[in-house]
């Protein structure tokens, strides 16, 4: 106790005495002098810090940053998993789903390769420009002049990890942003019939259909790929060359397939629990979506990796109960 009192009155003498310090230099000091002091300060403890952050702003000259709207799309996704405290959300008649997004000078966490990294979104309130201001040719952003605020991702991690975030993840967010853009970009096609019991239902030849309109609708080539549990009860019309031409097989997830997933959610190649989880694969029938399901419940590669374990012991427990009920049956 006496040993903490005394760090206590160190640090009270202390501040006590950068205020006294501060008061003394704003009361005698010359502006020029005090904006030259604090600078210095500032640039002591700036190299000081372990800390560094990347800048993405928005706009690039006259073009959109990419990796601007990489990030908007990857962390809008992040932020339904993380206790941020504020969200901006949005929809235009066009949407089909609601935007989340990170509020102005917000910040949310994400984890790669076990590193911890900080995004914040930075907003910048721009004063109104007159008309002279849009023929100075001296003018950088023709941008900033047009826009009521300027925005920028900062990215910030220690110092250490500066390869990885250039070189590994910020392609990774790349990579990612455009996996949901392609995703949204999908368009989902069905027919309806209507009868007098209000029963909505898509009939074989509505299916046939619009699979062959795709077709003839445009000159491009497509790709166009159905799945489904029970090839045997579909109808021979739909499976013929033609339609489908190429049948493929999807097995129940391998390890090669998990350290994908694994990979593609978690940013990870390498995890102590990697092979236990590849013993539990061979003994447990899952699909790569039902993986794909698990990892996608947390960011932390601990917990989302440990909640797979119980996935797979519980899938484990569920099939032999159905065994042990199939020979009781026969």
């Amino acid at each position: 106790m006496s040993q903490a009192k005394k760090v206590l009155s160190t640090a009270a003498s202390l501040a006590a005495s950068a205020m006294l310090v501060r008061s003394i230099a704003n009361d005698f000091l010359p502006s020029e002098v005090q904006h030259y002091f604090y600078s210095s300060l500032h640039s002591v403890s700036h190299y000081m810090s372990s800390q560094l952050t990347i800048v993405i702003e928005e706009f690039q000259g006259l073009s959109t940053n990419q990796l601007f709207e990489a990030a908007h799309l990857y962390l809008g996704v992040r932020t339904t998993t993380t206790s941020t405290k504020r969200l901006r959300v949005g929809k235009t008649e066009k949407d089909n789903t609601i935007e989340i997004t990170l509020d102005r000078n917000e910040e949310i966490f994400d984890f790669y390769e076990n590193v911890k990294l900080k995004w914040r979104l930075a907003c910048t309130q721009v004063p109104p420009a007159s008309s002279s201001d849009y023929r100075n040719p001296k003018l950088g952003d023709y941008n900033t002049s047009l826009r009521s605020e300027v925005r920028q991702y900062e990215l910030s991690f220690h110092k250490k990890h500066k390869d990885m975030a250039l070189n590994l993840y910020l392609p990774h967010v790349l990579e990612k942003a455009k996996a949901i853009k392609k995703e949204s970009n999908m368009v989902k096609l069905h027919t309806v019939v209507y009868n007098r019991w209000d029963v909505n239902q898509v009939t074989l030849s509505g299916l046939l259909n619009f699979i062959d309109g795709l077709w003839s609708c445009c000159g491009d080539e497509r790709i166009i790929i159905f799945t489904t549990n029970h090839k045997e009860r579909l109808d021979p019309a739909l499976l013929r060359p033609g339609r489908m031409d190429m049948h493929i097989n999807m097995s129940y997830c391998t390890a090669s397939v998990f350290k994908q997933l694994a990979f593609s959610y978690l940013g990870i190649s390498h995890h102590h629990l990697f092979e236990q989880i590849e013993e539990l694969i061979m003994e447990v029938e899952v699909t790569p979506a039902e993986v794909a399901g698990e990892l996608m419940k947390s960011t932390d590669a601990d917990i989302s990796l440990q909640a797979l374990v119980k996935f797979f012991h519980a899938k484990m427990a569920e099939q032999e109960k159905a065994k042990t009920q199939n020979k009781i049956e026969l």
